[in-house]
């Protein structure tokens, strides 16, 4: 792989890891659309802008505190989906700038959710936000590490399932708690949650030197493939019941097409759980399932 220089643009992208956006803004953009009936476009922009940040921030940070404990310099290279971006270990940037720039995107995140607080006259939203950005800093920034602690699954279901669509839901209607989008979050956490286990599973040897564990630690990089189908399986479920209890229409039962290539996924986290080369595939294969189902189910809403 040829090394890129610090002023290329395919640099910033691979340290701010821009392609993982995707895994926010879709259930941001399924909560905002669940009632279109008065959509309000300047809190969709505000929130869409807060959403990217939000992540972006978690994104840079994730990096800096992985490189401080040692878990991304126990293997150097670079898989692009899983191990983190290793620019700090190929020396193109350095721990700082990942800090600085983690605290640039949250402070752009913070500035709109208050201008959204302004907008809709709600101080909810900058307490609800408040919980939020300290869930993505803690779950791998110290003090709490939640990442380390075997508890950054749970938060990143909460993050980007419940949070992301129920948040959309209430900037749209003013309206949380809300059984109805918690019913259409589950599948967005539970597909999400997959795509982090699924990564987890080829960094398992490293995290455990680093002392970082993680769900992996359960079962073990060669049974983790059983809780990796428990998660999928818990996301079509909850799809399933969506529609049995009309909150989807028919149209969300294009998104069991999706079984098949979650099951090759499976597979191969089944016979290849110590081939890190080999379990970039499950990994793509997995954020395919995660980003097609979250569109069908933001189409099923928009038909």
């Amino acid at each position: 792989m040829a090394r890129q220089t610090k002023s290329s643009p395919a640099v910033f992208i691979r340290a701010l890891r821009l392609p993982f956006a995707g895994a926010s803004l879709l259930p941001f953009i399924f909560g905002s659309l669940i009632n279109r009936g008065n959509f309000g476009f300047l809190q969709f922009g505000l929130g869409f802008i807060a959403v990217l940040s939000t992540h972006l921030s978690a994104n840079l940070i994730n990096d800096y505190a992985d490189s401080k404990s040692g878990a991304d310099w126990q293997d150097k290279s670079f898989f692009g989906l899983f191990g983190g971006s290793k620019l700090i270990q190929e020396g193109a940037f350095s721990e700082r700038f990942y800090l600085r720039g983690a605290q640039i995107f949250a402070c752009i995140s913070i500035l709109c959710v208050i201008c959204m607080a302004v907008a809709l006259k709600s101080p909810r939203v900058i307490i609800y936000y408040a919980v939020i950005l300290g869930l993505a800093w803690s779950y791998s920034h110290k003090p709490l590490q939640l990442s380390y602690r075997r508890t950054g699954e749970p938060v990143i279901f909460v993050l980007f399932g419940p949070a992301l669509v129920m948040g959309g839901y209430f900037l749209q209607t003013g309206i949380f708690p809300d059984l109805k989008s918690f019913m259409l979050s589950l599948p967005f956490g539970f597909f999400t949650t997959a795509v982090l286990f699924a990564n987890e599973i080829p960094d398992f040897s490293d995290d455990k030197k680093a002392g970082k564990f993680t769900w992996v630690n359960f079962l073990g990089s060669g049974n983790s493939y059983l809780l990796y189908c428990t998660l999928v399986f818990m996301g079509f479920f909850s799809i399933l019941t969506a529609i049995a209890l009309g909150y989807l229409s028919w149209t969300a039962n294009f998104s069991f097409l999706l079984i098949i290539p979650a099951v090759k996924s499976a597979l191969i986290l089944r016979r290849h759980s110590d081939n890190k080369r080999a379990l970039v595939e499950a990994s793509k294969l997995t954020i395919a399932v995660q980003t097609l189902v979250s569109i069908i189910l933001i189409f099923t809403l928009l038909l």
